[in-house]
C-alpha cells in the first residue's frame, strides 16, 4: 500500500495533529478547567469530529454543563468517574460509554471521587457556533471556530444574574 494509505495513516506527518495514542503520558499545555487536576490531548479529527482524551485527577471535577450544537460521548477508559446528569449521580466503570445529546437533556458533569487518576475519551460533533450553558457556575459560553470582528477566534462568558 502507498504511503497515505488506511494502513500506514499513522505514520503521515502533520502539523495539526499531537500525540495520536489514548495510552501515553504526552499531554497538551492548556487550560485546566477541572479544579486544577486535570490534563488533556487532542486527538487525530476532522472537520465535523473530534475527540480529546482526558485525564481527572483525584477530587477534580469536569463543570455540570450542556451545549445548543455539539453531541459528545463519553468513554471511560481508566477509573471510576462519578458522572452527574439531570436525573442524578452515578459511578462509571472502564468501559462504560455515555451519549450526550443537545440541550438541556445532555446535561452533564463529571468528578474524580477516588484517589486514583480516571482517564477517559470525550468525542464530540465540532459544531461552529456553539454554545454551552453552566448551570452551577451561572455562566453561558459562547464559541466560534471563525473569527470575530476583533480579529481572533470568538470565545465569550456571559454571568447570568
Amino acid at each position: 500500500m502507498p504511503l497515505g494509505s488506511v494502513a500506514n495513516a499513522c505514520l503521515v506527518p502533520s502539523s495539526s495533529m499531537s500525540d495520536d495514542n489514548i495510552w501515553t503520558d504526552a499531554w497538551d499545555p492548556g487550560e485546566d478547567w477541572s479544579g486544577g487536576g486535570s490534563r488533556s490531548k487532542r486527538l487525530p479529527r476532522g472537520d465535523e469530529l473530534g475527540a480529546t482524551v482526558y485525564e481527572l485527577g483525584p477530587r477534580s471535577w469536569v463543570p455540570f454543563h450542556f451545549h445548543h450544537a455539539s453531541e459528545e460521548l463519553l468513554v471511560v477508559l481508566r477509573g471510576r468517574p462519578t458522572l452527574r446528569t439531570g436525573d442524578g449521580s452515578r459511578e462509571l466503570t472502564e468501559g462504560d460509554v455515555v451519549h450526550f445529546p443537545v440541550g438541556p437533556v445532555g446535561a452533564h458533569g463529571l468528578s474524580n471521587e477516588t484517589t486514583e487518576p480516571v482517564r477517559y475519551v470525550m468525542a464530540s460533533t465540532l459544531r461552529s457556533p456553539e454554545v454551552a450553558e453552566y448551570p452551577d457556575l451561572h455562566q453561558i459560553t459562547a464559541q466560534a471556530g471563525t473569527g470575530s470582528q476583533t480579529g481572533e477566534r470568538l470565545w465569550l462568558i456571559h454571568d447570568v444574574d
